[in-house]
């Protein structure tokens, strides 16, 4: 019997085949679903992996790059030291010292009468710690007199730490002062957490509860207005990731948060933040951390900060170009109040605490007060130096320490001097001296330390720097070199020299017709009166007669190391040189004949304080003492008798000034370079188009070099005659031996054996002309000290 076959069936049977057709699609599906899932997990778990590796890998190692951290010298005390109350004041306000009714703790100074206690904050120096202490200060007149430890007893030295001038930055300019979270004040982190981050000790990394309420807050704004980022999430951003406001970025920050959260205390991850957050813009600078950021506010260590001051650097994280003070002090004064009120509704602060709070000025000092940067010019000089030991990437980022010589308060004396010099020379002749620039330097004499530069009028740009490549002609500033040179070669101080007028014919042709600056003549004459007067005609008369090629060899022997040609113009300083190579030269004199060269360094240590390299006094005599000291006593003529006279009109008759005037061809520059017994300056003033100026050397350079000393209050220069070196009675205008019982006699130095073979007879009866001990005139005042 056959069966028919019926619909149903067929229908059952395709709709079987349809069934298990569809079971296979979904097989499939779920089965790559599957797959894909595991890829997922696989690639993600890797990739989480690979995270995590990262995270901890940069978190526990070298987290920041460090920029060396540039010194001035430590201030030294000690009863006698030359330091009045005004000046320790400048060191003190450089040290952002407060000064207060009453002193209570480190870094606050009370000033009554000719004294000062204060606080020192301590330092870690190379050679060991210099304990924070309390100490009381007295001054009689301009030096210090007696110091005293808080329990009264007598101090023999005390040590202020040094002021941090500035730093070598790397390449994103970042800058920071690391910390610990131990040293930061009170109340910052409970600052930071009450107004960035409520539940910062509550949750994993991230908080859920923040991102959906920024989510909502994002959803109704219709745009990304809120981010709900925990402080780890912050961190997170600002140190592995970027500030772009992605997605992406968002995204990534939930995983690394966590992961941060899950490898490190809340202590750790909070200290990292303390000294990576973004606080301020100092030009191109990145003020990071809080470190940092107390010194660039507020001036001070961030461990004597005030709960105040605490509040506002926790504010400014939300915004720190937003709620600047120093642009926008309302913005920032309402937002530290916020953090203010934040902390008193938790009961981290009372009532009375947030009154007296809120009450407070910002506090934020100008930033032009602050001395860090200050200093573009010698730091300039500085990283010069640096660089000759050091690689760029090692100093802007191992921390390294460097001890320079700058001394802020001779820089600062130095600044006013020249500013105000200038804003006087303006006043004089007006238009004439419009665009007025200046340069200058100031040593050491006794050890060839670098004290302070100038680079320019405006003292705090950081552009050009003419102390150190501004190479303009020097004028009669050459001059001591060629009387030098005439003195090395069979000159004497009396030797008669002739100021007449010269004509040379030069190589192409042309003639050569130097003038005096009177335009005058002036005969024979003595030779140190030659040098006494800058008269040019005799000079030249002088170098030519010992040539060039020797004056030149002079010059080098006294430091210049740079190329010069020997042509006869250089006798007059036609040929440039910047001012810190002038320092050089001169200081080559002020030294006796021993070549120092200039170091701003003292000693560079790691940031662990150990010492890496050290920068020793280099001496090596280049030129015989005694023929030094002959230059030396027509120096000390210079500015006794000569074109720098001024200088007494100024300074106590027994400073014993030796220094040089110079003035360029057609008035385009101004020098001074001259030397006291613990100071040596080298000024220049100008213009940079090269405009000739109303006035010389004596005229301008000169009063500002006698400002600063005037201010400087330097120590007498004194020079033992050498044992090679006799004085005698001479007849001034002749040169000839004569008797200290004659008119016109003087004292002048001879190398033994270059006597004059002549005497005068003034109609006294001949005595002995032997050298005496007792002070006769300003020449034996100067020789015969010491």
């Amino acid at each position: 019997m056959s069966k028919k076959r019926t619909p149903a069936k067929k229908t059952s049977t395709r709709k079987a085949g349809k069934a298990k057709k569809k079971v296979g699609i979904w097989r499939v599906i779920r089965g790559i679903f599957l797959k894909i899932l595991l890829l997922m997990i696989v690639v993600g778990g890797i990739g989480m992996i690979y995270l995590d590796a990262q995270i901890r890998q940069q978190f526990e190692g070298k987290r920041w790059a460090l920029p060396a951290k540039v010194f001035a010298r430590p201030l030294e005390m000690y009863p006698g030291l030359p330091l009045s109350l005004d000046d320790l004041k400048i060191e003190l306000s450089g040290l952002g010292y407060q000064p207060v009714k009453k002193v209570s703790h480190p870094g606050q100074a009370e000033f009554g009468g000719s004294r000062v206690r204060l606080h020192t904050r301590g330092f870690r120096f190379p050679d060991g710690e210099e304990p924070s202490q309390e100490l009381l200060i007295d001054f009689s007149g301009n030096s210090v007199s007696r110091i005293r430890d808080g329990a009264g007893n007598n101090v023999n030295l005390a040590r202020l730490e040094p002021i941090l001038v500035g730093g070598v930055y790397p390449q994103n300019n970042e800058d920071r002062d690391l910390i610990r979270l131990e040293d930061a004040p009170p109340f910052l982190a409970e600052s930071l957490i009450a107004i960035e981050d409520k539940g910062y000790y509550d949750h994993f990394g991230i908080s859920p509860r923040g991102i959906m309420r920024a989510m909502w807050v994002n959803i109704k704004a219709g745009r990304f207005v809120q981010g709900g980022s925990t402080l780890t999430q912050q961190l997170i951003k600002n140190f592995y990731l970027t500030s772009d406001r992605t997605l992406a970025r968002k995204l990534m920050e939930i995983p690394m948060a966590v992961l941060l959260d899950f490898h490190y205390s809340k202590d750790e991850i909070l200290q990292a933040y303390l000294n990576e957050v973004y606080l301020g813009q100092a030009g191109s600078r990145a003020i990071h951390g809080f470190g940092l950021g107390s010194e660039y506010y507020f001036s001070q260590p961030i461990k004597e900060l005030q709960l105040h001051q605490v509040a506002l650097l926790a504010g400014l994280v939300k915004g720190p170009s937003f709620y600047d003070p120093r642009r926008h002090p309302e913005r920032a004064l309402g937002r530290r109040n916020l953090v203010l009120s934040e902390l008193r509704n938790q009961g981290k602060i009372t009532e009375d605490e947030f009154q007296a709070a809120v009450a407070m000025p910002l506090g934020v000092v100008k930033e032009k007060s602050l001395l860090k940067g200050a200093y573009p010019a010698y730091l300039d000089f500085v990283k010069r130096q640096l660089r000759e030991n050091y690689h760029e990437e090692d100093l802007s980022s191992e921390g390294l320490r460097v001890f320079s010589s700058l001394n802020p308060i001779t820089q600062a004396k130095l600044e006013i001097g020249l500013t105000d010099t200038l804003a006087m020379l303006e006043k004089k002749y007006g238009k004439r001296v419009d665009k007025l620039e200046t340069s200058a330097v100031v040593t050491d004499p006794q050890t060839g330390e670098v004290l302070a530069i100038v680079g320019g009028r405006s003292t705090r740009f950081q552009g050009f720097n003419r102390a150190l490549d501004s190479v303009r002609p020097i004028g009669s500033l050459i001059k001591p070199s060629v009387y030098l040179t005439a003195l090395r070669n069979g000159y004497s101080l009396v030797t008669p020299v002739e100021d007449e007028a010269i004509n040379l014919k030069m190589p192409n042709g042309s003639v050569w017709s130097p003038q005096n600056f009177d335009k005058k003549t002036h005969g024979v004459i003595p030779m140190h009166k030659a040098l006494a007067n800058s008269y040019n005609l005799s000079t030249v008369k002088i170098g030519l007669d010992v040539g060039v090629d020797k004056v030149i060899d002079t010059l080098h022997k006294l430091g210049v190391t740079r190329h010069l040609d020997a042509f006869p113009s250089l006798l007059l300083g036609a040929q440039g040189l910047p001012p810190i190579e002038v320092a050089e030269y001169y200081q080559t004199i002020a030294t006796n004949g021993f070549q120092m060269p200039l170091r701003g360094i003292r000693m560079v240590t790691d940031k662990d304080g150990v010492e890496l390299s050290r920068y020793p006094y280099q001496v090596k005599q280049t030129i015989p003492g005694d023929e030094i000291h002959l230059l030396q006593y027509a120096m000390q003529e210079v500015a006794r008798e000569g074109t720098a006279r001024y200088v007494y009109s100024q300074l106590p008759s027994n400073t014993n000034v030796l220094g040089k005037t110079g003035t360029s061809n057609d008035q385009r520059d101004s020098w001074f370079a001259g030397f006291t017994g613990n100071r040596l300056a080298v000024v220049w003033v100008g213009r940079d188009d090269n405009e000739p100026l109303p006035f010389t050397g004596s005229g301008g350079a000169l009063r500002a070099w006698t400002a600063y000393m005037k201010a400087e209050r330097p120590e007498p220069f004194v020079a033992p005659a050498p044992e090679g070196v006799e004085y005698l009675w001479v007849d001034k205008a002749t040169g000839y031996l004569s008797d200290e019982r004659c008119e016109g006699a003087i004292q002048v130095p001879f190398i033994k054996g270059t006597r004059p073979e002549y005497r005068v007879d003034c109609g006294v009866e001949p005595l002995q002309n032997t050298p005496k001990n007792e002070p006769v005139d300003w020449f034996k005042r100067w020789f015969r000290q010491g």
